[in-house]
């Protein structure tokens, strides 16, 4: 039987959902926290708890540390000279690495010619300032971060100054977007090896701008239009990557992508949709390195 690590959190739900699949339908099990990982550029050598996890036949990346941070980008970097001298790894690093940052995905979508809200990019607080007078309400979003963790919703008005200078302490580059409304809803359309899936719906009745779970949110099923199908598949394709969750908003103003998430949920398509993408994910790539 084939020996494939998962790169993950240990206690993290999708981790351990996914090395417990991979050691039920392989018989190997092996949860790789990367910041115990020694590379050895040298020999090629890469040592996780006294073993070479570069002679394992396969990785699969689920997460690469708890908080996103531009670290991460330095642990991908371990993972693709792996990948690049001959381990198999899903998805491959150097397409994670395309879109773990924010602006790096934005700037692949925009290009793309793919949907994107409003966004404009920026140092300045002049620039910070009237963007805010002309979306009259903007979300400043941190570069590196997932569930809405650290963006702030910035209103035009006396306030908006100050607020804007407090962002800025900690986000030199600034990425504004023009808010959204998203009536409650937002999507979730999920792919493996750029086919369709499934889609299911993060729905909030709260009051808040946003519909994460960590904000009162909950995922439901949904049966989305052909064209938001399209829209989504398009986004995915200019990554590449092997299981991915693009996060997509239907308004009033047309249909909008927000991001291709970099390793792609499972909870979402276990609770709305009962489907376990952790076994789907394991088939995939134990069909992958056998061919």
């Amino acid at each position: 039987m084939p020996k494939i690590g998962v790169v993950g959190i240990s206690g993290g739900w999708s981790s351990e959902k996914l090395v417990d699949t991979v050691s039920e339908m392989t018989e190997f099990k092996l949860l790789i926290d990367i910041k115990k990982l020694c590379l050895n550029l040298q020999t090629g050598e890469a040592f996780y708890n006294g073993q070479d996890i570069s002679k394992l036949d396969a990785l699969i990346i689920k997460k690469i540390g708890s908080r996103y941070s531009p670290s991460l980008l330095d642990r991908l970097e371990l993972l693709r000279y792996l990948n690049e001298n001959g381990l198999k790894i899903f998805s491959a690093p150097i397409k994670i690495l395309r879109v773990l940052d924010r602006l790096s995905c934005t700037v692949t979508l925009y290009t793309g010619n793919i949907p994107v809200p409003p966004t404009i990019i920026t140092e300045d607080m002049e620039c910070a300032l009237n963007t805010v007078e002309m979306y009259e309400e903007a979300v400043f979003k941190p570069l590196y971060t997932s569930k809405a963790k650290g963006m702030v919703v910035i209103k035009k008005g006396k306030d908006a100054q100050s607020k804007i200078e407090q962002f800025n302490q900690e986000n030199k580059i600034m990425y504004i977007q023009k808010k959204i409304n998203l009536n409650g809803q937002d999507l979730g359309v999920v792919f493996l090896g750029g086919k369709y899936i499934t889609t299911y719906a993060r729905s909030n009745e709260s009051t808040s701008w946003n519909t994460t779970i960590l904000s009162g949110g909950k995922y439901i099923p949904y049966d989305p239009s052909d064209k938001i199908i399209e829209i989504a598949y398009n986004a995915q394709k200019l990554f590449g990557l092997d299981f991915t969750c693009v996060d997509v908003a239907e308004t009033k103003d047309g249909i909008y992508v927000f991001e291709v998430s970099a390793f792609g949920g499972f909870k979402g398509l276990e609770t709305a949709r009962n489907i376990n993408a952790a076994k789907l994910y394991t088939e995939y790539v134990l069909k992958k390195i056998s061919s």
